[in-house]
């Protein structure tokens, strides 16, 4: 059996697995905030309760917001900010032993819609993030793929392709630059763009709501997301070429996107042909945790002793 947990920045849920992928137990508990000692005590009483109920120590995979520098064994990048630059991983190691890994959420998504998800079919599965982030993750014949810099589907913190004259700069993003994908594409971007064209404060489900009974402000700023989307994506498509793109996080529940961005690829994708599809992930929010799960392969002998 095999532990994966999703450490959240206000809540985290810890999953007990069984060899078929089945849910034995799950835990769910508010994640102490900005405190990191506290999250350490956190996890490793969540670890204990499910190894109980497994009858003795498994595996554990940890997805979490961020990244760990291979180069210092600290943690980067997180909007969890009491994680940065406090080695987690050794921490863990420490309180529960050598059984533990560490990946990023979004390549905790890409690998659980790959394992047994959306993209189980499909060789090479990029797995996309859209919510109040953008994010990603690859994976290659059923393994996520790392770089030395801890980053790979990092394409949220990559400038939109082929912006106009009116969408330069392009909004500020958190990371300090402008007109990042993620400050375009995102669920907060989204909204904000309806408020800047409209000078009215509405969420993307009430954009979505207020486009289909007939309000044309509405559906041209989901024509403008989308499209903004599928320049995005087309990045992603020209770089990796992947078999699948796997849509996760709050808009992936924005049923219009599929055909939208689908429809606008071939304007930007660098072939003849663009049959990469735009699927809806399987998994919905319990993804990121199986995927955590997942990070332990099945031939790996991952049971600690």
């Amino acid at each position: 059996m095999r532990i994966g947990i999703d450490l959240g920045g206000t809540k985290t849920e810890a999953l007990l697995m069984a060899p078929d992928g089945s849910d034995v137990l799950r835990l769910r508990v508010p994640t102490p905030a900005k405190d990191y000692a506290a999250n350490l005590d956190m996890l490793a009483s969540l670890v204990a309760q499910l190894d109980d109920k497994a009858g003795r120590p498994c595996s554990v995979g940890i997805g979490m917001p961020g990244a760990m520098s291979l180069q210092t064994g600290l943690i980067k990048n997180a909007n969890s900010t009491w994680l940065i630059g406090h080695p987690l991983l050794a921490d863990l190691e420490q309180r529960i032993g050598p059984r533990v890994r560490l990946a990023n959420d979004a390549d905790c998504f890409a690998l659980s819609e790959a394992s047994d998800g959306a993209g189980a079919d499909h060789h090479t599965v990029f797995g996309v993030i859209l919510g109040t982030g953008v994010g990603g993750g690859l994976v290659v014949d059923g393994k996520l793929v790392s770089g030395p810099n801890s980053i790979t589907g990092e394409w949220g913190h990559t400038p939109l392709a082929w912006m106009s004259d009116a969408e330069h700069p392009g909004p500020a993003c958190y990371c300090g630059k402008h007109g990042c994908v993620e400050a375009w594409c995102s669920g907060p971007a989204l909204a904000a763009d309806h408020m800047r064209m409209t000078q009215m404060s509405l969420s993307p489900e009430k954009i979505v709501a207020e486009a289909i009974a007939g309000d044309t402000d509405a559906q041209s700023t989901l024509d403008r997301h989308a499209d903004r989307l599928a320049r995005a994506l087309s990045t992603v498509i020209n770089t990796i070429d992947p078999h699948a793109i796997v849509l996760g996080g709050g808009l992936s529940e924005l049923e219009h996107l599929y055909g939208a961005v689908a429809a606008r690829l071939p304007h930007h994708v660098f072939s003849d042909t663009v049959v990469t599809p735009i699927l809806k992930n399987h998994h919905g929010a319990s993804s990121g945790i199986r995927g955590a799960a997942w990070l332990w392969p099945a031939d790996a002998a991952i049971e600690a002793r």
